[in-house]
């Protein structure tokens, strides 16, 4: 049977089977046919392969998207994709390239990956503005310094980061981060874009400047603290896409701006409706 089809895509260190539990099960309860996969710098992809991530993210979805129009049970007019963690930026920016999408979800929806390191730049006196992958040897060297001797940031950044990006040193790493930005891909999505933002959430910080930016049918849904849209118990790690999900099905949200776009008539009717 045809159906509409949801490609979901990973974040920085999720795994299919996170996905498959976490959003799959739930789409194809739904009516719609679901497509996991790992991409470049993700799962099996990167344990086993040692390929890194990569920004272009358009290149990766595009084989996604060859591959699916293979199988006989997907509805080629019917494909969306949808992203949560760092899928919030690698869902529109395949979009911004494959035009086979019929809608995009960004969950939490991110403007520029290297936004992230400008809270730590800034308090070693960089400018918010600055190119951190040209900042001079002392400034780095000291930025490295704060890195090693904590040991979340190690893991994230020494550990973690340098193994997903391939780079073996930090400015190389801030060198290919910075590469991971909607700036100039934005405003080629032509399809309908649901953005998230969770209050207090660091990942969310551009999810406006993304929703200027877009020149598609586009709409930004923000959760307060007080409805849990708020960082974690942990300190240190922002409320997970996951949530977000619960909360729009928890708010009732209607997904009609997908609806309508995608027509995909028929194959929502367990979605919840707007109150």
């Amino acid at each position: 049977m045809k159906r509409p089809t949801i490609i979901f895509t990973n974040g920085y260190d999720g795994t299919i089977t996170d996905m498959l539990f976490a959003s799959a099960v739930a789409a194809c309860r739904r009516g719609y046919h679901a497509l996991l996969f790992d991409g470049p710098g993700q799962g099996a992809m990167l344990y086993e392969s040692n390929i890194p991530l990569r920004p272009d993210w358009e290149t990766v979805v595009s084989a996604v998207v060859d591959f699916a129009l293979t199988l006989p049970q997907i509805h080629p007019e019917k494909l969306i994709i949808s992203g949560w963690s760092l899928g919030g930026y690698l869902a529109p920016r395949a979009a911004s390239g494959e035009h086979h999408l019929a809608a995009c979800v960004a969950d939490p929806s991110q403007w520029s990956v290297v936004d992230s390191f400008r809270p730590l730049a800034s308090t070693m006196g960089v400018a918010p503005a600055a190119n951190l992958s040209d900042l001079d040897d002392a400034v780095l060297q000291k930025l490295q310094g704060v890195i090693d001797s904590n040991r979340d940031l190690r893991w994230k950044v020494v550990l973690r980061g340098f193994w997903v990006n391939g780079k073996a040193n930090l400015r190389d790493y801030l060198v290919e981060i910075e590469r991971f930005t909607m700036n100039g891909r934005a405003e080629a999505i032509r399809c309908p874009t649901l953005l998230t933002a969770a209050e207090n959430d660091p990942l969310a910080k551009g999810a406006q400047t993304l929703l200027d930016a877009l020149k598609c049918k586009k709409k930004l849904v923000r959760f307060t603290a007080a409805e849990g849209g708020r960082r974690s118990l942990r300190d240190d790690e922002p409320l997970g896409a996951q949530s977000c999900r619960a909360r729009l099905a928890g708010r009732g949200f209607d997904l009609s701006i997908l609806r309508a776009e995608a027509q995909c008539e028929g194959s929502h009717r367990n979605l919840p409706q707007a109150r």
